[in-house]
């Protein structure tokens, strides 16, 4: 039986908005298909085996705990989770945990550390946070989708050279209220400010996370079986006319 090993990056610390319903909903997708699912957690000074995982979770928290959670990552968790990248592991991080792929996160004459493996950078500026429903177009391997969510944040995150971004803001903020970019994507990796928790609105997005992680632990993309899914696209169009209202 094909089985995904889901990691949790600081489950306690980094679970705002519900984000921990992400991994539920995964969990549910994968049992209700037969797939086997493995839960594991690394928490503040745990180190990890970046080769006994398939899909790498972070979700969002508040600035005191991210500051904690961003120290860590550099000191514990840093080499691991690019040996993870460069492997192939699938990986969605939120929020909080999205900033922290980047280089750093400026909040005045603070600089917080990040892991530096995704090409951007939040900076902590003047003006109100980005709060609000948000719809964006994307496009991860199966033609272009609607991903809607909710979000609320302060930092403003750029893509850097070389990055790219996850989608285009169809309706709310995104990164930083200006470019109408949202997210981040690198290899198998994706960062998002939706929370919502997002995943739960976006079923085909849990399925996409599902099978490349599947792929990364069999050698090869599965053909997950459809499932009955009137409720999750029932919340997935609320969401975007919840974007679309503002």
């Amino acid at each position: 039986m094909s089985e995904l090993r889901l990691l949790a990056l600081y489950p306690d610390q980094m679970n705002i908005y519900a984000d921990r319903g992400n991994v539920l909903f995964l969990q549910h997708r994968c049992e209700w298909r037969g797939i086997g699912f493995s839960y594991a957690a690394a928490g503040i000074g745990e180190e990890f085996d970046p080769e006994a995982h398939d899909l790498i979770y972070i979700g969002g928290g508040q600035d005191r705990d991210q500051r904690m959670v961003a120290a860590d990552l550099v000191a514990t968790k840093r080499d691991a989770i690019k040996a993870a990248i460069a492997g192939g592991v699938a990986g969605l991080a939120v929020c909080g945990g999205y900033q922290l792929l980047g280089s750093s996160y400026e909040l005045g004459e603070e600089r917080i550390e990040g892991l530096g493996v995704a090409a951007l950078h939040t900076v902590r500026e003047p003006g109100p946070r980005l709060i609000g429903n948000v719809s964006i177009e994307v496009d991860v391997g199966s033609g272009p989708r609607v991903l809607a969510g909710f979000e609320n944040h302060g930092g403003r995150t750029y893509v850097d050279s070389g990055g790219e971004a996850l989608g285009r803001v169809l309706h709310g903020h995104g990164n930083n209220g200006r470019d109408g970019l949202e997210g981040i994507v690198r290899g198998n990796l994706i960062g998002t400010y939706l929370h919502g928790p997002l995943l739960p609105k976006n079923a085909w997005l849990a399925d996409e996370l599902i099978a490349r992680a599947l792929e990364h632990r069999e050698g090869a993309r599965p053909e997950l079986e459809p499932l009955d899914d009137r409720l999750e696209d029932a919340a997935h169009a609320d969401a975007e006319r919840a974007a679309e209202r503002g």
